[in-house]
């Protein structure tokens, strides 16, 4: 009776097993299907000082832009700006005048990378994936030209324009990390950001055209307007860093130990068996 009931289990059980590998590889192919379709999202937070005014501008720029104009055009231009900036203030050597040539570039900058997305989300064509890669890729190459062409002018010294765009950096570098881990994407620390940056540089280009290139003597070293701008601005772009990261840091570190005890206070108490003796 032992033999006949094996033999009547393993005809049965053998197709299951084949069956189940056989719809492995789908079902597979049906879970990665489903994480490609839901990209994940994130909470954009802008309380700048000029935010209220520069969202009405985008938002009434934006019907008012040419269907043939896409947003990856207004990306391109974004970019192509930041190199006019560069080759400004790099003729700035020969010429001040083209300090003005370097704040119309500060407006085709703000114009094509504060757009693309905004015409985006209103034609509906969002990519959330491909844009936020290749408009953030843009704006990283963007900063390094800008920082670098003043660091090439005769207005600011290059190793002040190097310290202030690695701060810079390290700030987009905590900005898209924050993106990642708590999906919340900070577009001004301090009620600045990008734009109010900007429009420091026209009104310090504005100056520097004006007044020319007067010598303050600090310690024993002289530094121009530019100069000390650079020297604020990098204060506070490793101030913000390392305030910033290490309140997230401390953050997450109470996260993650909340989660860790959860599971076990809510787990069951292990059953401890007796020896009878």
């Amino acid at each position: 009776m032992k033999k006949n009931h094996k033999k009547n289990i393993q005809p049965d059980s053998q197709p299951i097993r084949k069956s189940f590998f056989k719809r492995l590889p789908s079902l597979r192919r049906r879970q990665t299907e489903g994480k490609q379709k839901k990209p994940r999202t994130h909470q954009r937070v802008n309380e700048t000082i000029l935010g209220g005014v520069e969202k009405q501008a985008l938002n009434w720029l934006a019907p008012r832009i040419p269907a043939g104009i896409t947003p990856d055009h207004l990306t391109g231009l974004g970019l192509l700006a930041s190199v006019l900036i560069f080759i400004s203030y790099w003729l700035t050597t020969q010429d001040s005048r083209f300090l003005w040539l370097a704040s119309f570039g500060f407006v085709l900058n703000w114009f094509g990378d504060s757009l693309d997305g905004t015409v985006a989300r209103y034609r509906k064509k969002e990519r959330p994936k491909y844009g936020y890669f290749v408009d953030h890729s843009a704006d990283s190459i963007s900063q390094v030209l800008i920082f670098m062409g003043l660091g090439l002018s005769p207005y600011l010294r290059f190793e002040i324009a190097a310290i202030a765009l690695i701060g810079y950096l390290l700030l987009s570098v905590h900005i898209f990390l924050t993106t990642y881990i708590a999906g919340t994407f900070r577009l001004s620390y301090l009620h600045l950001g990008p734009t109010e940056i900007r429009l420091v540089a026209i009104l310090t280009n504005a100056a520097v055209f004006f007044v020319g290139r007067p010598v303050v003597n600090i310690f024993g070293k002289a530094f121009t307007i530019y100069d000390l701008v650079c020297v604020f601005f990098s204060l506070l772009f490793f101030g913000v860093y390392i305030v910033f990261t290490v309140r997230q840091a401390l953050m997450l570190a109470e996260s993650d130990r909340q989660l860790v005890e959860q599971p076990l206070s809510k787990a069951p108490r292990p059953q401890v068996q007796v020896s009878k003796g």
